[in-house]
């Protein structure tokens, strides 16, 4: 029979096993080729997993550091700046028009880009591997996520199906904290000036669902359509989001708005540059910009209450 004390010491083995392999960082499946298709239907092959990648749009900057490949990028878009650290690294312009000569200096194996980068042909002309990925749903910024993964040679349930339950699940907490007297309610969220909204099926009308709040934007002008001023009075909407650069002194500038229910009831939700970072980007921190949305919310349901 085995003593206490070496039971004990087996314990205390495998307790300790289990905590190195929790805490050890994700490998690769493997070393060997890795081949994708991007969103433009493009097939991706690449002679093993990117070594040293330049991303080009900020929500895949951020997908691939909740990926923990922060240490694989080696430049950046002149808009990423999550996590803090990669607004150390080299800048090489906008995404739509990135500088392909400071791109090509810093000898990438992978340049990550939206589909609408203008610098496609001529980075893939100079040799270069290039991915284009650009979520505009919840569910292509899950798509993204594993392909960033697959690009990597991670494990999914280590790698992007373990980043996108623990998006879920504070997407969840975040619903659940917006009070009952807002559910319901309906909302008009500007995505940037033009004004262009945030539709239905776009990741933010898509949050906007799950906070139990209504979309005055009809599902069928799109995901980012940009409307006429005038929809949105017709619409009267019960609350407004906005990022603060969109306001001037408070009052929004397009003709009528002021006279809008939302805006004499204050029901306006305005958020800092920092916080439409968050907001307009669809990636990991998508749960984080609910919790934003919510608090906006829970902040009308005080004032509601305390007017009564």
């Amino acid at each position: 029979m085995k003593t206490f004390s070496a039971i004990g010491r087996q314990a205390v083995v495998l307790a300790a096993a289990l905590w190195l392999s929790a805490a050890a960082p994700v490998r690769a499946q493997s070393s060997g080729p890795v081949q994708i298709t991007d969103a433009r239907g493009v097939q991706v092959t690449l002679p093993q997993a990117p070594q040293r990648i330049i991303s080009l749009l900020p929500s895949l900057t951020e997908s691939l550091c909740a990926l923990d490949a922060c240490n694989r990028l080696v430049g950046v878009d002149r808009y990423s700046n999550w996590p803090a650290h990669v607004k150390s690294l080299p800048v090489v312009g906008g995404g739509l028009d990135p500088n392909v000569e400071a791109i090509v200096a810093l000898k990438p194996d992978l340049v990550l880009v939206s589909t609408a980068s203008r610098a496609v042909g001529r980075l893939e002309a100079l040799g270069l591997k290039v991915v284009a990925l650009e979520p505009r749903t919840q569910a292509e910024a899950r798509t993204v996520l594993q392909k960033i993964g697959s690009l990597l040679q991670l494990p999914p349930a280590q790698g992007a199906d373990k980043v996108w339950a623990r998006i879920e699940a504070d997407m969840q907490r975040a619903a659940d904290s917006v009070p009952p007297v807002m559910r319901g309610q309906r909302v008009f969220f500007e995505a940037s000036r033009g004004p262009y909204a945030a539709g239905e099926k776009s990741f933010i009308g898509e949050t906007l669902t799950a906070l139990h709040l209504r979309n005055v934007i009809d599902a069928k002008l799109g995901p980012f359509p940009r409307i006429n001023p005038e929809y949105v009075v017709k619409a009267d909407p019960d609350v407004l989001m906005a990022g603060e650069r969109s306001w001037k002194n408070g009052v929004p500038e397009y003709p009528g708005w002021a006279q809008m229910r939302a805006v004499r009831a204050g029901s306006i939700c305005r958020f800092t540059p920092e916080q439409s970072d968050i907001l307009i980007r669809p990636g990991p921190r998508m749960a984080e910009a609910a919790h934003i949305m919510a608090r906006c919310l829970q902040g009308l349901a005080e004032k509601q209450v305390s007017s009564k």
